[in-house]
């Protein structure tokens, strides 16, 4: 069995206090008493857990990390903004997945009953809002990346997804395009009503009918079936804003296997711009989120409170930025 700070205080007969002090090289341990718990942690193997470091200076100065899943297209670009930012300012990670429902949630909690770590950054797996809500009751500082329009009661970053829409509508209509596609994600999602409020608003702004919009669930799949049952049955749409770039891939796909060119007859523009984006053909235009960016952000929130400083009192709204690739025209 692993040895515990417990055995190693017991063998060299001090606290677990007089343990943790060591290995954080206080001064307030005697030189004796010092060199013997050394020679003890040598002598049984011991390998301090962050939480047992951190034991006698009151932080483990650890963040935690709770997000659904690393397969998600975009989180790679959001752990690394909050890899670079806590390890940076000395801080590690411990990351939590939901991959195992609520198996997961509760090493989660348990985790965070041990104060494993000193606060907390999310990207919302479903149905935990409430449960994090609570936590940050209780005292644990948290910040929310990407809210899905939300607006929870602590501290959140996001994209600006009403402009981001906006930016997709009018690029398409500057390319001449007046029977747009709109592919969206779930409703339930407030990015998701936010990007059609926008394009929506910026349609009507040109005078162009929005009269074909699909309901979708962010999945390559359902971007192509999307378009294949929207043809078989005799739509008729010169462009499409996916809401996603996963939806969008699926878009291409279809478009291709109809054989329909691609800007020529209809145009397409997703939403995110992960890596495949610059490598569909034709390569896709998009609107960029600044996923690293939100990342990094989130995390010097986190750390600014943690050093007793307050939050912003406002959600931090990060720009989008529109990516002009050749699955549009040139404008």
């Amino acid at each position: 069995m692993a040895v515990t700070i417990a055995d190693v205080a017991q063998a060299a007969g001090v606290s677990k206090t007089t343990v943790s002090r060591v290995l954080n090289t206080r001064g307030e341990v005697d030189a004796s008493t010092f060199a013997r718990v050394r020679q003890v942690i040598d002598r049984m193997g011991y390998v301090p857990s962050s939480g047992a470091v951190g034991l006698a200076r009151g932080s483990s100065r650890t963040v935690g990390m709770l997000v659904p899943s690393l397969t998600w297209p975009w989180m790679g670009e959001v752990l690394q903004g909050v890899v670079d930012t806590v390890e940076a300012a000395g801080f590690g990670l411990l990351l939590f997945t939901c991959n195992r429902g609520a198996e997961s949630v509760a090493r989660f909690t348990g985790q965070v009953s041990a104060r494993a770590f000193d606060g907390l950054l999310v990207v919302e797996p479903e149905n935990t809002l409430d449960m994090v809500t609570a936590l940050h009751r209780e005292g644990l500082p948290a910040v929310l990346v990407d809210d899905r329009g939300h607006h929870p009661e602590f501290p959140f970053v996001t994209a600006a997804n009403t402009e981001g829409g906006a930016a997709a509508a009018r690029h398409l209509i500057a390319a001449g395009r007046r029977r747009p596609l709109v592919i969206t994600g779930p409703s339930r999602f407030g990015c998701v009503r936010d990007r059609l409020t926008g394009f929506r608003a910026a349609c009507a702004e040109h005078g162009v009918p929005l009269d074909l919009v699909v309901e979708g669930d962010f999945t390559e799949a359902d971007g192509r079936e999307t378009v294949r049952r929207l043809l078989a049955q005799g739509r008729e749409f010169d462009a499409v804003f996916a809401h996603n770039d996963l939806a969008a891939v699926g878009v291409l796909g279809a478009l291709r296997e109809a054989g329909i060119r691609v800007p020529d007859d209809i145009a397409v523009i997703g939403f995110d711009d992960i890596p495949v984006a610059r490598h569909t053909e034709p390569c896709l235009t998009t609107i960029r989120q600044p996923m690293r960016e939100m990342g990094e952000t989130a995390a010097r929130m986190l750390l600014t409170r943690l050093a007793g400083q307050e939050y912003p009192t406002a959600p931090v709204v990060l720009p989008t930025q529109l990516i002009a690739r050749r699955s549009t025209p040139a404008l």
